[in-house]
């Protein structure tokens, strides 16, 4: 079962991944320290228990701070399908999208997801099911062509895929 990982508002890219560790060249070892420094991740430490397919659910400009991208990419190699946000920083959105990982902003409507919850995303059709209590929480699906960047695992698959 996916779980729902829970953040609050404003979390930046030095919470992500903190920029202590970005000499690490390997992505797969600078994973490990994804949201290590969330003040949500005291309790739990993200990086150890997050499963694939979980989701990180945040409140407002999630990803805000340095451009850097490896923030996303850290997320996409622990597994998480997808973020569901209130709203995020502009270029974390685009990096995100640009390596393949979805995104959805909700707006105020994420205050209906908690950690608990169980959720199924459908990008396709902007639309968020919380299955245990029986909500369904509409929102503007992802265009086609990012939607299709995404489907082809991010934006360098994507051209080399047009190139053929």
């Amino acid at each position: 079962m996916s779980k729902v990982w829970r953040y609050g508002d404003h979390i930046d890219t030095d919470v992500i991944i903190p920029a202590r560790y970005l000499n690490i060249a390997d992505f797969k070892e600078l994973a490990e320290h994804a949201m290590e420094d969330a003040k949500e991740n005291l309790e739990i430490n993200f990086a150890a228990n997050v499963q694939p397919g979980d989701y990180i659910v945040a409140g407002k400009n999630f990803g805000c701070g340095s451009s850097r991208e490896h923030a996303p990419v850290v997320l996409k190699v622990k597994g998480i399908k997808c973020i569901v946000a209130d709203s995020f920083a502009r270029i974390f959105y685009r990096n995100a999208i640009n390596i393949g990982l979805p995104v959805l902003e909700i707006g105020t409507d994420v205050e209906k997801i908690e950690p608990d919850d169980e959720i199924d995303v459908d990008v396709n059709k902007g639309e968020i099911k919380i299955l245990n209590k029986n909500i369904t929480i509409k929102t503007k699906p992802l265009p086609e062509f990012i939607q299709h960047i995404a489907d082809c695992g991010g934006l360098i698959n994507y051209i080399k895929g047009e190139n053929k």
